[in-house]
């Protein structure tokens, strides 16, 4: 029996507006997000990939509430939908959905030690007292491999590896079922990436139907951590599979162009180098049809006329291609 959904995004846009002038009058949108469908099930790892600026990071944004959306739904369990939740109703349900940003220096406090990061956290969130939070902390530090006795140091004390471990250890103070890794390892040496995605890994045994949305445009790194991959270009996701099926048999062109680029490890069958043309559009100024037709090596006078929706093209193999 498959684990039930744990968060459904139905027809998500995150639209922004474009103001010019001394009145700050509206003269276009940027279409950061622009019609997105994904189902996410508990204790599932999804990985979300694309270009810069193609609209991960926003919905990673929207489903924590950082980005209000335009319009569509997040729903959340049985917590209903996440967009119509306000004041109390929201700081609850934060709770239980973390994000871990790609900057850990920044989104620490750098005045704040460690031990006030997480006993803050633990106790005016958690409600624990004194001795319960010291002795929580000293197992959330643990957890992600630091020794209880870091906790009287400051964010600059720390490795830029280290601070992303602080980073999640106060996230999982909250016991959170759903976590937002945003870039969250993008900014670290490889070798300091292996050490993070390895602690993902294993905090997932830890904590039962712990569930990540993975947004990184390391493919590699992708393909490591993740049980689903999902494809997104200039605000809409083109393709969605297992992992496995993606890497071996991408069906849209972008995927391709994208997988195109990873090195080959041996043993594996070696792809045909897809050079694209051309810059990514602007999310201000979307192209007619299918959004990739500018760059697409297979593109015909019929993709600048119809925008493909997502079809099935194998059991849980999704594409959004007319040419497919």
């Amino acid at each position: 029996m498959s684990n039930p959904n744990i968060l459904e995004i139905r027809d998500l846009r995150v639209h922004f507006p474009i103001k010019v002038g001394v009145l700050q009058r509206t003269v276009g949108h940027i279409r950061a997000v622009d019609g997105v469908d994904l189902v996410i099930k508990k204790g599932e790892t999804v990985g979300l990939v694309g270009e810069s600026g193609c609209g991960k990071t926003t919905i990673g944004r929207a489903i924590v509430r950082l980005n209000q959306p335009t319009s569509g739904s997040i729903m959340f369990g049985d917590q209903g939908d996440l967009l119509k939740l306000h004041g109390p109703e929201l700081r609850a349900i934060r709770k239980k959905i973390q994000i871990v940003f790609q900057d850990p220096y920044s989104s620490l406090n750098p005045r704040h030690s460690v031990k006030r990061m997480l006993s803050e956290v633990l106790t005016i969130q958690m409600g624990m007292g004194r001795q319960e939070a010291y002795e929580r902390m000293g197992e959330l530090l643990s957890q992600v491999g630091l020794s209880p006795v870091y906790a009287h140091r400051y964010p600059h004390e720390f490795s830029g590896g280290q601070r992303q471990r602080i980073a999640i250890a106060r996230s999982l103070a909250l016991e959170p079922e759903f976590l937002v890794c945003d870039e969250a390892v993008s900014a670290l040496d490889v070798s300091i990436q292996s050490q993070i995605i390895n602690l993902l890994m294993d905090l997932k045994s830890q904590y039962e139907n712990m569930t990540y949305l993975f947004i990184s445009h390391a493919l590699n790194v992708v393909e490591h951590i993740s049980d689903r991959v999902a494809v997104m270009y200039l605000g809409k996701i083109v393709e969605l599979a297992e992992t496995e099926e993606l890497f071996s048999n991408p069906q849209h062109p972008y995927t391709k162009a994208l997988l195109s680029a990873i090195p080959i490890l041996a043993g594996r069958a070696k792809r045909e180098r897809i050079i694209l043309e051309g810059e990514v559009p602007s999310a201000a100024r979307v192209p007619s049809g299918c959004r990739f037709h500018t760059r697409c090596p297979y593109a015909d006078k019929s993709c600048a006329e119809i925008e493909p929706e997502m079809k099935e093209i194998a059991p849980g193999h999704m594409a959004a291609c007319i040419k497919i």
